[in-house]
């Protein structure tokens, strides 16, 4: 865990927070490891055969995981999660050192914590910037998907949602808001396959996470096809799940 978070002025940033009314401060968030440590120890991890997972919010502390991860082994899917801010000098090291971008799409909308907490101490370019999930895609980085329950919930479903519509859905921006950086919203395709085999990847399970001949038959069948209603795939339910093809749920 290299930071905090954004609402109380830990999260690890390149440039200083701003106060409450614009102003910069001398706050640029907490490195919980000091970068030299962190790339000793990320090292002596990979060097022993460990995956190493970085929790990494702000661009400073995202900068710091990939330098210390740079020159690891990629076959040990090494991965850094969170991802709120990276800074675009940064965003092509992903697919560069082969450094999965573990990504939680639910936190990417307008809401209270977002206007109230957020935007205010990072300023315009910087909140301009937020989950910068499309331009990672596109700059070819591996993103795998997840939930970070309890802090969230673990409907994946829920978290598909917001990162093709940038909004969380049933859920009414603040009045007067639009789809959260529309820009970083990821085609629905992307965002399944970050969810199934992206996150199946990043387990080491290279025999789950898609439908293909020898991979095993762990499926969640729905009660709509989201691919024909993109709109209201936070509407969808699961129907049954099925492990190795048998049936442990129906609905």
């Amino acid at each position: 865990m290299q930071d905090g978070v954004a609402e109380n002025g830990t999260a690890a940033l390149v440039e200083p927070y701003l106060d409450r009314c614009g102003h910069v401060t001398t706050n640029t968030g907490i490195s919980f490891v000091d970068p030299a440590d962190l790339r000793r120890h990320v090292g002596e991890l990979d060097s022993h055969g460990f995956q190493v997972h970085v929790h990494g919010l702000g661009d400073r502390s995202v900068r710091e995981a990939l330098d210390a991860l740079e020159g690891t082994n990629p076959d040990h899917r090494h991965h850094i999660a969170h991802l709120q801010l990276v800074h675009p000098e940064d965003v092509g090291r992903f697919a560069a050192l082969g450094v999965a971008a573990n990504i939680q799409a639910l936190w990417a909308c307008n809401d209270d914590q977002m206007t109230e907490l957020t935007l205010p101490f990072l300023g315009a370019e910087r909140a301009g910037r937020q989950y910068p999930f499309a331009d990672l895609h596109r700059a070819g980085a591996r993103l795998v998907a997840g939930s970070d329950w309890p802090v969230s919930t673990p409907d994946p479903l829920a978290g598909i949602h917001t990162a093709v519509h940038r909004t969380a859905y049933g859920e009414p921006a603040p009045a007067g808001t639009e789809p959260f950086l529309p820009e970083q919203a990821l085609p629905i395709e992307v965002a399944f396959a970050a969810y199934t085999s992206g996150s199946a990847w990043v387990n080491r399970r290279d025999d789950a996470g898609r439908i293909a001949v020898g991979a095993v038959a762990d499926l969640a069948v729905l009660d709509a096809d989201p691919f024909r209603a993109p709109d209201e795939i936070g509407a969808a339910r699961v129907r049954s799940t099925w492990i190795d093809g048998e049936c442990v749920f129906e609905a």
